[in-house]
C-alpha cells in the first residue's frame, strides 16, 4: 500500500526490498497462495513462510509464521479483512492524538477498499485497491451456526465493518471468487508499469544505515552478497516481529540491551522491541453428523463476536468458523473425509502481555518471544467464557442438524474452572495478530517510539509502517488495519516536506 501510494507521485522514486520471492504477475504466484479456501501460513514448512520459535506460555513452545513473499502475510493468511472497532481508534487516539480518531480514519478506510457487497456509501469505499467481499453463509455448517447463535439470543451483525453491535455475521475478506488477492497483487503489481517504482525480491535487509542522526539507507543481502542501498527516506514495513529487530540491529532501542550485545547505540529508545500484544486462541473441533461439502470461495464460514463478562471491551471474544478441517488447513487440502471441523476461539481483549528480546547482533538470529498468554485470572476467565459459549453453540438442537457433537473438551472439563484452564493451556495457539513492538505516542512518553505517522523519534528520515506502531492490538484481526497504516503513513509522507 505504501509503495503504491507513494509512487503515484512521479517526482518520487520508490524501491521495495522484499526478502522473499517477488512474482511479477499474479499467475506467477503458487496456486495455493491464491486459493481462498487454504491458509498457506498454517502449513508447516511452507516456502512462502518464515517461522519463529516462540513460547505462548511457560511450557508451551510454538511456531508462528510470517509471510516471506511479495504481499507479506496477506499472501499466506486466511483473507480475514475486518476493520478495527471504534473503541480501538478511541484508545489509539488517546496515544496518537485526534489523527487516530475513528472519524479521521474513516476516509482512509473507505479509500483503501472497494466493497463488493455495499458499494460506495458513507461507511464503505467503492474505488479502492482492496476488494472486500463477505463470506457466503450458505454452507450447511454456516446455516447451522447462524441458527444456533440466533437461538441463544445473539444478535445478527450483517456487516462487521460498520461498527454495529457485536453479534453473528459473515466475515469481510479480501477474497474474490475464491481468489485471495494479496496486497502484492492489489497494489504493487497494478502499479508495476510506473517507471519510478522498482521491486527487488530475494533482498534481505540487515540493518538501517544512520549517519549524524539521519537514516541514509539500508544494508541488504542478496545472493550472498551485501551492499548498501542509499535513499532519502527509509520506511520499515517488515511486520511487528522483524521491524523492531531491524531497529535494534541498527542501534535504535533500549541502551542497556544494545550495549549488552555490543551494538553501538544510535538512539536510546526504551520502547523499541520490548513489549507486544496478540490474541490467544484455541480450536474446538466437532464431528459432522454426515459428510459435508467442501467450501466454495473461502475456508471461513460465519463469525460470532460477544463480550466477556467484565464488559470493559464489548465484543472482545471471537468464535470464528472454519469450513475446512484443521488437518486440511495444516495439510493444504480443502477436504479431509471423516475429519472434524473446528471453531477458532480467541480472546481479543486489547492487552500487551508479550515480551520481546533481541538475543544476538547477528541478523540471522531471531528474537526471543514470550507471549505471556493466560497469565492472569481475568485472561483465563475470558478464555473459559469463550470456550463454554462455543461448546453451548455446538450442543444446541440447531447445530445438531450438522453435528454429532463436540470432540472435546468433555462435560467434566467444561464444568471445572481449573480443568478447563489446563485444557486451554494444553491446546493453546495464537491468532497471529502481533502489534505494539514500536508503539506510537507523544515524543515525551518513554513508552512511545514513533509519532502518529510512524516517524522514529530522534532519527530523521526513518519511519515504521506496519502493526508495530499500534499501541495495543485491535479488537479484531489487524490485516485491514495494517493496510490502513500504509494509507495513513503514505499520506503523511506526501505532505511532509521534512522527512
Amino acid at each position: 500500500m505504501l509503495a503504491a501510494r507513494l509512487s503515484e507521485d512521479p517526482s518520487r522514486t520508490v524501491l521495495v526490498l522484499e526478502a522473499g520471492p517477488a512474482p511479477c504477475q499474479p499467475s506467477a504466484f503458487a496456486a495455493e497462495l491464491l486459493d481462498g479456501r487454504l491458509v498457506p501460513g498454517a502449513q508447516p514448512g511452507h516456502p512462502a513462510v518464515e517461522p519463529y520459535a516462540v513460547h505462548l506460555a511457560p511450557g508451551r513452545p510454538y511456531t508462528v509464521p510470517r509471510g516471506r513473499v511479495l504481499g507479506g502475510s496477506t499472501t499466506v493468511n486466511g483473507g480475514y479483512f475486518v476493520r478495527a472497532r471504534r473503541a480501538d481508534f478511541d484508545r489509539w487516539s488517546g496515544a496518537g492524538g485526534a489523527a487516530w480518531s475513528y472519524d479521521r480514519m474513516l476516509p482512509f478506510l473507505r479509500a483503501l477498499e472497494t466493497d463488493l457487497d455495499h458499494g460506495a456509501d458513507p461507511v464503505h469505499g467503492g474505488r479502492g485497491p482492496v476488494h472486500v467481499r463477505r463470506t457466503d453463509l450458505g454452507h450447511p455448517a454456516a446455516v447451522a451456526f447462524r441458527a444456533a447463535a440466533r437461538g441463544l439470543g445473539f444478535p445478527e451483525e450483517p456487516d462487521k465493518n460498520a461498527e454495529g453491535a457485536p453479534g453473528f455475521g459473515p466475515v469481510p475478506c479480501n477474497v474474490v471468487d475464491g481468489v485471495r488477492v494479496n496486497t502484492g497483487i492489489s497494489h504493487l503489481l497494478s502499479a508495476s508499469g510506473r517507471p519510478n517504482l522498482r521491486v527487488e525480491g530475494g533482498s534481505t535487509v540487515l540493518r538501517v544505515v544512520v549517519e549524524h542522526d539521519r537514516a541514509t539507507g539500508v544494508v541488504v543481502e542478496r545472493d550472498g552478497h551485501r551492499r548498501t542501498v542509499r535513499g532519502g527516506e527509509v520506511v520499515l514495513c517488515a511486520g511487528a516481529l522483524r521491524s523492531p529487530q531491524l531497529l535494534l540491529l541498527s542501534g535504535i532501542g533500549p541502551r542497556h540491551r544494545l550495549a549488552a550485545l555490543g551494538v553501538p547505540v544510535v538512539r536510546d529508545a526504551p520502547a523499541v522491541g520490548v513489549r507486544f500484544g496478540d490474541h490467544p486462541q484455541v480450536a474446538l473441533e466437532w464431528t459432522p453428523r454426515r459428510p459435508l461439502p467442501a467450501p466454495v470461495g473461502s475456508w471461513l464460514g460465519g463469525a460470532l463476536h460477544l463480550s466477556s463478562s467484565d464488559g470493559t471491551h464489548p465484543g472482545d471474544l471471537e468464535i470464528l468458523q472454519s469450513l475446512v478441517p484443521m488437518a486440511g488447513l495444516t495439510g493444504g487440502k480443502t477436504s479431509v473425509p471423516g475429519a472434524p471441523l473446528a471453531f477458532l476461539v480467541s480472546v481479543q481483549t486489547p492487552r500487551l502481555t508479550g515480551r520481546m528480546r533481541i538475543r544476538s547482533a547477528d541478523p540471522a538470529t531471531p528474537p526471543g518471544l514470550d507471549y505471556g498468554y493466560l497469565s492472569t485470572t481475568a485472561d483465563r476467565r475470558r478464555m473459559r467464557e469463550a470456550v463454554r459459549v462455543t461448546a453451548e453453540l455446538i450442543g444446541t438442537g440447531d447445530f445438531a442438524e450438522v453435528s454429532g457433537g463436540l470432540a472435546g473438551p468433555g462435560a467434566k472439563v467444561l464444568g471445572d474452572d481449573r480443568l478447563l484452564d489446563d485444557w486451554a493451556l494444553g491446546h493453546l495457539g495464537t491468532s497471529h495478530h502481533t502489534c505494539g513492538t514500536v508503539p506510537l505516542g507523544p515524543a515525551d512518553d518513554p513508552r512511545a517510539a514513533v509519532d502518529p505517522y510512524g516517524k522514529v523519534y530522534g532519527v530523521e528520515g526513518l519511519r515504521v509502517a506496519d502493526t508495530s506502531i499500534l499501541p495495543t492490538p485491535p479488537l479484531r484481526g489487524p490485516a485491514a488495519t495494517a493496510v490502513l497504516i500504509g494509507e495513513v503513513v503514505a499520506e503523511a509522507m506526501r505532505h511532509d516536506p521534512t522527512p
